[in-house]
């Protein structure tokens, strides 16, 4: 089959590879789109818990191609997405329902193989049905599932005021999210404006292009701060500067993914005297079914985070876009 590798980090290629082979509970998946996400790139440099070689790809949709002689729920032909990752179901986390912390986790297109490729395999568990939605829509139902995640965390209540740093896909994703879950004033920081154009058309009620006057207008829009400070950027220095933005009692949302190992500081005595929360949200806890349920409704759209279709083969420069082209949001691979 046709598939796209990294042979190690920053060495892509697009090349030809064994199809999947199958167990008994687990469902072959012809894939239709992929896409690109920020995590691919920390891949791409190394800067993640990936396995090498690998033919990554973890945002997915596509139709069942074959399943194994244990599942039930699928035939061929059916439209289906998979979450990615994969728990043992053993270990004390998932003991806990916590399958996202697993000690064992697997995860398609991190550990093993994914869906840069024309199949990729996935346990029927794994599986959820995506009926008529469109192929390129479905491949967004894994990060979306992400930003619930965080959302049922966060804990955001009907009228707060929410700063979302970065307007790219994950952060007007977050946009919609805050939106519906019943964020009142939402303001979107950014370096560039189309985007932020772009996070306005999807529900921000204020944008700001970062800059020397950033402080002096959040503090206008929200003289106390803001409810929840959320990054979406995975920038150090921005996720340092949120906890200056978070009103006493408020939370500061650690969504966007900073390469391993960085730092930032914050003062202690803020964090207490302010009654400040500091929440990560890793992956996806159980939210796929959520997540579609948003898209297929229409609370939350998808359609127009998608700013570039590639065929498979050109995947050394789908990554370029996705890393250095000033109007890219989301990038996909089209592959069936």
């Amino acid at each position: 089959m046709r598939a796209a590798k990294l042979l190690e980090p920053n060495r892509p290629i697009f090349t030809g590879a064994p199809e999947p082979v199958i167990g008994a509970d687990d469902v072959l998946i012809k894939v239709h789109s992929a896409g690109i996400c920020g995590t691919d790139i920390h891949i791409l440099k190394g800067e993640y818990e990936a396995h090498y070689p690998l033919i990554p790809g973890h945002e997915f949709s596509g139709e069942v191609a074959a399943v194994g002689s244990n599942v039930t729920r699928y035939r061929v032909g059916d439209r289906v997405t998979a979450d990615p990752n994969v728990p043992c179901n053993r270990c004390y986390f998932c003991q806990r329902n916590e399958p996202n912390q697993c000690r064992n986790l697997r995860a398609i297109g991190v550990t093993g193989d994914g869906a840069f490729a024309e199949y990729v395999s996935a346990p029927e568990g794994n599986v959820f049905p995506i009926g008529d939605m469109p192929y390129a829509s479905a491949a967004l139902i894994e990060p979306l599932a992400c930003v619930v995640w965080g959302l049922k965390q966060v804990e955001i209540q009907p009228g707060d005021s929410v700063v979302i740093f970065g307007a790219g896909p994950m952060g007007c994703l977050l946009v919609q999210a805050v939106k519906c879950a019943g964020a009142a004033r939402i303001a979107v920081v950014d370096l560039e404006a189309w985007r932020l154009d772009l996070a306005a058309s999807l529900g921000a009620t204020e944008t700001l292009v970062a800059g020397a006057s950033l402080a002096k207008q959040l503090q206008t829009l929200e003289p106390y701060g803001f409810d929840v400070a959320a990054d979406a950027t995975g920038v150090p220095s921005v996720i340092e500067d949120m906890f200056a933005y978070a009103k006493p009692r408020g939370k500061v949302w650690v969504f966007g993914v900073a390469p391993v190992g960085a730092r930032v500081g914050f003062v202690p005595y803020d964090v207490f005297r302010k009654d400040l929360k500091v929440i990560g949200s890793f992956a996806v806890n159980r939210t796929f079914p959520q997540s579609i349920a948003l898209i297929q409704s229409g609370a939350v759209r998808v359609e127009p985070l998608i700013s570039h279709h590639l065929p498979l083969e050109a995947f050394a420069e789908g990554l370029e876009l996705a890393q250095r082209d000033p109007r890219r949001m989301k990038v996909q691979f089209d592959i069936a």
